[in-house]
């Protein structure tokens, strides 16, 4: 065989290897769905209740491995190497995918990751022990005013969305806080609890489902009041212009095939619709809002301007 003809030969047998490869996805293997934050976090909780609905809809399982760390750099740099046929998905969280993109360069492309459905928008929210001096938001700042630096919030992460409410309500309140991040919501709450900080930023779903006579929420980060916390007040009730909302979902390969990322929208979807998880979610506190991948990516322009113009609001005051 000449080289002139060995070369397309060896070009028609890969297209047809890749072709066969997808016609068998998604039942020949698993689907390995790779989480951005420890266990028993928010983002942790809702994949493992997502994946049995998922795996009915595919007829395939997807086994859940968590790899925190670096507000979600980890487990995107592990998505991006991942080989492109559709066995690997990974959690998507914004605003810190979009964030890490501002204060530093990723050791991936965000350009290589699309998202393939979001699936719950969360409001944040501050969290004290129940047996705080703090009642509101107010109380901490008064705090923070005449303690500079002695408060500090507990989050996942540099530009996840309870940092960026932080530096949020640093600059509307004047005072200065300390960030002290950890892996995953549960470390944080469980550092609060010990007294080792003052708050963790959470979110309203995660805070609805956790144990009110251990801990208490001072202001969400809303426009207006979620159904899932009518009770607690905004931050702009209480005098600071602190907004900020964490959208989780599903991610991929962009190099994934077209169709396949489709699909998995789809079944994103339908399990979203499935009565037994809905019943699941409203038990959690899931506030649910799909979007497909493209309308979630869509949007992120103008969320990550937004984020920018925070960041440099901050950089203006150092």
């Amino acid at each position: 065989m000449s080289a002139k003809t060995s070369l397309p030969l060896a070009a028609a047998l890969f297209a047809s290897a890749a072709t066969m490869a997808h016609a068998d996805w998604p039942t020949d293997r698993p689907i390995e769905m790779i989480v951005a934050f420890a266990p028993g976090g928010g983002t942790d909780i809702m994949l493992r209740t997502l994946a049995p609905y998922l795996e009915a809809e595919l007829g395939t399982q997807f086994p859940v491995l968590n790899r925190p760390g670096a507000a979600g750099e980890i487990t995107y740099t592990a998505l991006a190497q991942a080989r492109p046929d559709g066995y690997t998905v990974s959690s998507l969280n914004t605003p810190g995918f979009l964030t890490m993109q501002i204060d530093r360069k990723p050791r991936f492309d965000p350009e290589e990751i699309c998202p393939i459905a979001r699936i719950v928008e969360d409001p944040g929210t501050f969290i004290v022990p129940a047996g705080s001096d703090f009642q509101t938001l107010e109380d901490l700042v008064a705090h923070a005013r005449e303690n500079p630096g002695a408060v500090s919030i507990g989050t996942t992460g540099v530009g996840t969305d309870e940092h960026l409410a932080m530096l949020q309500l640093e600059r509307s309140a004047g005072v200065d806080l300390t960030a002290v991040p950890f892996a995953g919501a549960n470390e944080a709450k469980t550092a609060l609890l010990g007294g080792h900080i003052t708050a963790i930023g959470l979110n309203v779903g995660e805070y609805a489902t956790a144990d009110k006579g251990a801990m208490r929420a001072l202001a969400q980060f809303a426009e207006e009041r979620s159904v899932l916390a009518e009770d607690l007040p905004t931050a702009k009730e209480q005098g600071f212009d602190v907004i900020m909302s964490s959208e989780r979902g599903l991610a991929a390969r962009c190099e994934v095939p077209e169709e396949i990322r489709a699909r998995l929208a789809e079944a994103v979807d339908a399990a979203l619709a499935n009565p037994e998880f809905q019943a699941q979610a409203k038990q959690q506190s899931l506030p649910l809002a799909f979007q497909s991948g493209a309308e979630w990516k869509e949007a992120m322009p103008a969320r990550l301007e937004r984020y920018r113009d925070i960041f440099a609001l901050i950089k203006e005051g150092q």
